[in-house]
């Protein structure tokens, strides 16, 4: 499978999405997903941290991901949506559980991670074929446009 960045705006791709849903017209399977990624601080003359200090402090980050596939699968794209929140360092909470992953709705995405501000988004595609490729450059270029078909992208 070849993956490549595609240059679209994700706060876009999640507009147009929720108009096609709105509208029952997507052939489209949409899956969201919000996982906390605890880390360990990175040695960085910047920081001014001892050893020490960096063993007492951890990264926080929560990543959600956004995946964007046909309703057949043997089309072979996937065009996903990666938002990367890192909230900083902090002092580890030793009562509460890690939250690990969660599927989320299209809305929670949209309202908790497509705003100004809220972390480093990106947009994916992955394609098995030739094919594929042209099936989902179709859909992008819907996207863009905010067009809205019956039945999405057609070959």
């Amino acid at each position: 499978m070849e993956t490549y960045p595609v240059d679209v705006d994700p706060e876009q791709v999640v507009r147009w999405l929720r108009a096609e849903r709105q509208a029952a017209t997507a052939a489209l399977r949409v899956m969201a997903r919000r996982a906390t990624e605890v880390r360990e601080i990175p040695v960085q003359r910047e920081t001014h941290l001892g050893d020490e200090e960096r063993e007492d402090l951890s990264e926080v980050a929560t990543v959600a991901t956004l995946e964007i596939a046909p309703a057949h699968a043997a089309e072979g794209w996937l065009l996903t949506v990666v938002v990367e929140d890192e909230a900083g360092p902090r002092l580890p909470d030793r009562g509460a559980a890690e939250e690990g992953e969660q599927a989320i709705d299209l809305d929670t995405f949209d309202k908790e991670f497509i705003r100004p501000g809220r972390g480093t988004a990106s947009v994916i595609a992955q394609v098995e074929s030739p094919a594929a490729e042209t099936h989902l450059a179709r859909l992008i270029d819907m996207i863009e446009a905010n067009r809205h078909g019956a039945a999405g992208p057609k070959p």
